[in-house]
């Protein structure tokens, strides 16, 4: 249970009261940021999945699988049937498009900086 003493943003969204040792309450702040990332991890993995894949999670490695399951939440609810893989592919293609650039740039200023120039 948070410090606050009200209940985290997984059980507010929930409609439920937080107990002490809650699984959720370190990871979803009782705001108003917590209860929509804690929507959208619910909306798409489901509560009692998210619970069960954080009890069997380490501890110390708890924040790194919130963090990853609210941003694929995030982008499944954004790109329902590519979700993050449509930003990685995004990214792909910038990179792409920044390498044939600095190719050309690179060709350029060899041949700008060739003897025969």
């Amino acid at each position: 249970m948070n410090g606050g003493g009200g209940p985290c943003g997984a059980c507010k969204f929930l409609r439920r009261k937080c107990v002490k040792g809650c699984v959720f309450a370190p990871y979803f702040e009782p705001d108003h940021r917590g209860t929509a990332e804690f929507e959208a991890v619910h909306r798409v993995f489901g509560a009692k999945n998210v619970a069960k894949l954080l009890l069997r999670t380490p501890p110390n490695s708890r924040i790194y699988a919130v963090i990853t399951l609210c941003y694929e939440a995030l982008s499944r609810i954004r790109d329902p049937v590519y979700g993050c893989v449509a930003q990685v592919f995004n990214l792909q293609q910038q990179v792409d498009n920044l390498q044939a650039q600095l190719a050309y740039v690179q060709a350029r200023l060899s041949i700008e900086n060739s003897p025969n120039a």
